[in-house]
């Protein structure tokens, strides 16, 4: 997404005869200097990075894609943090679907070379998902608070309606940025619009990243410290109710796992933004495109990560990969 916030706030990166040096680097593309035209290359290491890309994005689609299935058919994981964790596997199957085969035909390089409907439509599908898998995994976080700290009060606090609000907003919030991007003009703006520049920047990226990101840390540090004083407890008086408990801290330790990952794929791709929005400095191409696809890369892992350390979630994709479920109805199956 940094490249797409570059993209149209950026009034730094046009050189001195309209063209942008950093796209001499990007194997797929080259510019000619004599009709000053952009033109793919088919290149031995184009081929091979759109294979690649190709295959990950397969990978995207059908592990999500596992993952939707899993939650919409076994009625035993129609349970509201599975409701919000459906939400972020759908956001990332539209990114798999897609955000990669458009990113691939229309890249970041060649829609700064020269913006058009598609290049706007691929941007706004990427900021929009993106954005929502941030806000999905903030409400998932506010779930898991009140599912381990305050266990009684977790059906009143985190009821269906509150789930049918937080998915709302976490795909509501995603397309108003999306649009907000999209239809700002530099050309109405001038030269004197650095300043809504600067504070456009900073008002995306607290709103899409910091912010969702401070509200988890600290309601991930809450959980833990809860959980080990629960532990402690159990461990003491050895109370039977303890099973509950560890479920709870495995399902949470999961999912801060999945935060992790989301940090190690997206905060690179923040931080660039936010260096070159008080640097004032142009973005580098091929920085900006390998930090795309390392944030896009996210929308991957996660199905994994559950495969991983869900028992639930791995008895539900063998059934799902064997074809079981096509010969009978299993939909209230005890899956752990």
């Amino acid at each position: 997404m940094v490249g797409k916030i570059g993209l149209y706030f950026s009034n730094t990166m046009e050189t001195e005869s309209g063209f942008y040096d950093a796209y001499d680097f990007h194997p797929c593309y080259e510019i000619n200097n004599v009709s000053k035209t952009l033109r793919r290359t088919s290149s031995p290491i184009c081929t091979l990075l759109y294979v690649f890309l190709g295959f990950l994005s397969i990978i995207t689609v059908c592990g999500n894609l596992l993952v939707i299935i899993s939650i919409v058919y076994f009625k035993q994981l129609h349970t509201p943090t599975n409701a919000l964790i459906l939400s972020l596997a759908v956001a990332d199957l539209l990114v798999g679907a897609l955000v990669f085969p458009l990113t691939m035909v229309f890249s970041i390089s060649s829609c700064m070379y020269q913006e058009n409907l598609l290049c706007k439509v691929r941007s706004s599908f990427d900021i929009t998902l993106s954005t929502c898998s941030i806000l999905n995994l903030c409400c998932i976080s506010v779930d898991r608070y009140y599912a381990v700290c305050q266990p009684l009060a977790y059906r009143t606090k985190i009821s269906s309606h509150v789930i049918v609000v937080m998915i709302l907003v976490s795909w509501g919030v995603p397309a108003v940025v999306a649009i907000s991007l999209v239809g700002f003009n530099r050309a109405e703006c001038g030269q004197n619009c650095f300043f809504t520049v600067v504070l456009g920047k900073i008002l995306i990226v607290l709103i899409t990243f910091y912010l969702p990101l401070l509200v988890m840390i600290c309601i991930y540090l809450k959980i833990f410290i809860v959980a080990q004083r629960q532990a402690y407890s159990i461990h003491s008086l050895k109370n039977p109710g303890g099973s509950v408990s560890k479920m709870e801290k495995k399902a949470t330790k999961t999912l801060a796992i999945v935060l992790g990952v989301f940090l190690l794929c997206w905060l690179p791709s923040f931080l660039c933004t936010t260096i070159l929005t008080f640097s004032n400095a142009a973005q580098p191409g091929p920085l900006v495109e390998i930090l795309n696809w390392l944030a896009l890369s996210n929308s991957t892992f996660n199905p994994f990560i559950y495969a991983l350390f869900y028992s639930w979630f791995r008895s539900a994709f063998r059934m799902i990969i064997s074809g079981k479920i096509i010969l009978g109805d299993f939909t209230n199956i005890k899956l752990f």
